[in-house]
């Protein structure tokens, strides 16, 4: 007879992948709801945890909920169910079914959100922006294009990489120009782009650009050499990441059964042009 798999098992598993130490000191990883003791034999993987993933790990009876952000990052001195943290965690217990964030501690690890990224993507010899402690983690990822593509090429392959959002793929910069280097960071990456690996590669790629921060680095383009911006979804940048995580759950936690989420919990439903 199988013992089960309890919810301290599944933490373990997950501080294994994904060691909470590799964590930026602002974030707030970890177990965020439930029991250590709880049996737990499905898990979902989702990049939010929203009423959309809450109730969809119910409805497949989910006993933990894994996200990559996490839900009471930033200070919060109640959960009343009138708010929407609140409902979140009252429908989660509710249910029996735990909460638990492997947010910046998964962005750097070797098969990380931006190591994969770049694979999708195809990029060769690809190393982090900002290098760890082993050289194979780190912030960010930059490498090179199989062949040189011109930017609206490079820009085309991103659409048909990532998951479709109404954003699409945002792009400053000449079409025709050559790209070669790539570097890139999923998620909200501008506070990189001022690092000099960035800013002697032809592109960065990253989402959640701000007006100021990406004028400013085209205005410094333009004084010297800088990348071409290209700009997507957040959740999109993230999103191909939890196939990974799952097939590292998997070979972590045989028995248990590891979902993942198609669920689109990009903020933005439609854009008009």
């Amino acid at each position: 007879m199988r013992v089960p798999t309890a919810l301290a098992d599944v933490v373990a598993a997950v501080e294994g992948l994904w060691p909470r130490a590799g964590a930026e000191g602002w974030d707030a990883p970890g177990l965020i709801a439930g029991r250590p003791n709880d049996p737990v034999d499905r898990i979902l993987l989702a990049v939010d945890a929203v009423q959309l993933t809450t109730r969809e790990a119910v409805e497949v009876s989910a006993q933990l909920l894994l996200v990559h952000h996490p839900l009471l990052l930033r200070g919060v001195t109640s959960v009343a169910e009138d708010h929407p943290k609140g409902a979140i965690i009252g429908e989660l217990i509710r249910s029996r079914c735990a909460l638990l964030a492997a947010h910046t501690n998964a962005d750097v690890v070797a098969r990380g959100t931006s190591a994969i990224l770049a694979d999708r993507l195809g990029l060769l010899e690809a190393v982090p922006i900002v290098p760890g402690d082993d050289p194979s983690t780190g912030l960010g990822r930059i490498g090179r294009l199989p062949e040189p593509l011109n930017l609206g090429q490079f820009a085309k392959l991103v659409s048909e990489t990532i998951p479709a959002t109404a954003q699409g793929v945002r792009v400053a910069g000449d079409a025709r120009e050559l790209i070669e280097t790539v570097a890139l960071c999923a998620g909200a990456g501008d506070s990189l782009l001022a690092h000099p690996a960035v800013t002697s590669a032809d592109v960065y790629l990253t989402s959640d650009l701000r007006h100021h921060p990406a004028s400013e680095a085209r205005e410094a383009a333009l004084l010297s050499t800088g990348p071409a911006l290209v700009d997507i979804s957040h959740w999109a940048a993230e999103w191909m990441w939890l196939h990974v995580a799952a097939e590292q759950l998997r070979a972590e936690l045989p028995g248990v059964q590891i979902m993942v989420s198609d669920l689109r919990t990009d903020p933005w439903d439609f854009a008009i042009i």
